[in-house]
């Protein structure tokens, strides 16, 4: 039986071409003029995705 993409995951994560996960910064929508600059420039990046995670991640959206 095939297995159903978890909705949760495939929203908050992104699978690159070369097969990479990314994640956005949590935390930007508000109270961020307590924030140094530094820090609200990082979080308009995406991150990475340690190794770690990233296999769980891929089985749970249904991309292997």
């Amino acid at each position: 039986m095939k297995q159903k993409t978890r909705k949760t995951v495939s929203k908050r994560f992104r699978i690159t071409a070369t097969g990479k996960v990314l994640r956005r910064h949590g935390g930007q929508d508000h109270f961020n003029a307590r924030n140094r600059g530094k820090i609200t420039r990082k979080k308009r990046r995406d991150e990475t995705m340690s190794g770690a995670y990233t296999k769980s991640i891929k089985t749970l959206i249904g991309n292997q």
